[in-house]
């Protein structure tokens, strides 16, 4: 059944994480890798409001490093193995992880940012 309103903008949390546009859910939200497209090729919005700074790097620092540590720890408690082993075990993670999750968060970030109409601000003297 054909309804007349205006569709449902899609998740952010979706959209985000999968480097949709926030505002239709069609087209893409990058051009290479972190690069972000200039306009979405489905709907025309611009992307120009779009800037993440360093927020997904930091949060990624941070769980990763979590992670990563933790999983070293328990390594080390439970089976006490050479420093070789937990360097062939650890580095890969430590630099992998982020690389795979750094496209997603940078998504997140900007699809929650179109979501909350985040704007920068700019501080009167």
């Amino acid at each position: 059944m054909p309804h007349d309103g205006p569709d449902p903008a899609p998740s952010a949390l979706l959209t985000g994480l999968t480097g949709r546009c926030p505002r239709c859910g069609r087209g893409r939200l990058f051009s290479g890798y972190l690069t972000l497209a200039k306009r979405c090729e489905a709907c025309g919005l611009d992307m120009a409001f779009a800037d993440s700074g360093d927020g997904p790097a930091v949060f990624l620092i941070l769980i990763v490093g979590f992670i990563t540590v933790a999983a070293a720890l328990i390594t080390e408690v439970a089976y006490q193995p050479p420093y070789w082993v937990h360097a062939l075990l650890w580095a890969p993670l430590a630099i992998g992880l982020p690389l795979v999750l750094l496209r997603p968060a940078k998504g997140l970030m900007i699809a929650l940012q179109f979501k909350h109409d985040a704007r920068e601000t700019h501080l009167m003297d």
